[in-house]
């Protein structure tokens, strides 16, 4: 079986403005990238759109009725905050962000794919169950393992999540999910000010561990061997779901880590180690930040080859 990449071109038309670091361009390049020879063997499906049924499972009906319902019918810009905008392509782009995730894990769970990649924007991770922030609209990473737990029946579904932001929105929609659970590294005190220590879920299957600003590959890495992945195995997860944010990176604009291209590799081999003890190597991964362009596609370059077992 191959590694999938799952995306769709409606992505580029999710129009944030200029200068907006959440960028078009981001697709743009790592799709470019993924079109090098060494990626030839991947698999590609284009994203399908996410049902209203779907989206249901992470989201209330007024969060999904406003976010669609907000798309502008011309060609101009509607803010829902000062960081999360709409343009009128961004209602089929969220749809098929969200339906990514939903096809991967349906590929994967039949095992029509050995796992996969979500190449997709908006992002998703901040999306709390009734709001839309941080640049995103809905919570892809929430609604596939949501969806692997409903329509596949997994019964213990992972999210790990490594951007440098604290993914808010995926431990609010999986707080007291029974048989989700969800660990994030991130920057202590770094937007959205979430992600303490002491937020530990409903249920006591949420994990988070704040690293310091500057924090290096060795303190990322030691986050991972003594803590998350030693609570991920004792979960023993049957699917894991990866929030893969790149904006951890030394070079990107919006973080103060201090990873570096090859940290990227190290945590994506790490986390199929963990799903091989327990989950069939069934792993999905999306795509979440990254924002320095050529360190984004350093990065998903070393994850995707990961991925693909190279």
């Amino acid at each position: 079986m191959a590694t999938l990449l799952c995306t769709h071109r409606a992505g580029l038309k999710h129009d944030t403005g200029d200068y907006h670091p959440e960028c078009a361009e981001r697709l743009r390049e790592i799709l470019t990238t993924l079109e090098a020879e060494e990626f030839f063997l991947l698999a590609r499906d284009e994203a399908p759109l996410a049902t209203r049924r779907q989206l249901l499972r992470a989201h209330s009906a007024t969060h999904v009725d406003n976010i669609l319902g907000s798309v502008p019918t011309t060609d101009t810009l509607y803010h829902l905050d000062p960081d999360t905008v709409l343009s009128m392509g961004s209602g089929e782009a969220a749809l098929r962000a969200a339906g990514a995730g939903i096809d991967a894990v349906d590929q994967v769970a039949r095992r029509l794919a050995r796992n996969a990649f979500c190449a997709v924007r908006p992002p998703g991770h901040h999306a709390e169950r009734d709001t839309a922030m941080g640049f995103c609209l809905f919570n892809n990473a929430a609604i596939a393992a949501l969806h692997a737990r409903e329509e596949h029946g997994f019964q213990r579904v992972a999210v790990i999540d490594f951007d440098v932001h604290h993914g808010n929105g995926t431990q609010d929609i999986l707080w007291d999910e029974p048989g989700m659970f969800y660990a994030s590294t991130h920057q202590e005190r770094a937007f959205p000010n979430t992600g303490f220590a002491d937020e530990t879920g409903g249920l006591g299957q949420v994990v988070n561990v704040p690293l310091p600003a500057g924090g290096d590959s060795e303190v990322f890495r030691h986050a991972y061997d003594d803590i998350i992945l030693p609570k991920l195995v004792e979960f023993h997860p049957d699917f894991l779901i990866i929030s893969a944010g790149f904006d951890a990176h030394a070079s990107d604009p919006l973080g103060q880590m201090r990873l570096r291209t090859p940290d990227f590799g190290w945590i994506t081999r790490r986390l199929l180690a963990a799903a091989a003890i327990s989950a069939g190597d069934r792993v999905v991964s999306v795509l979440e930040g990254g924002y320095d362009l050529p360190a984004l596609t350093a990065s998903v370059r070393e994850h995707v080859r990961a991925l693909m077992g190279a």
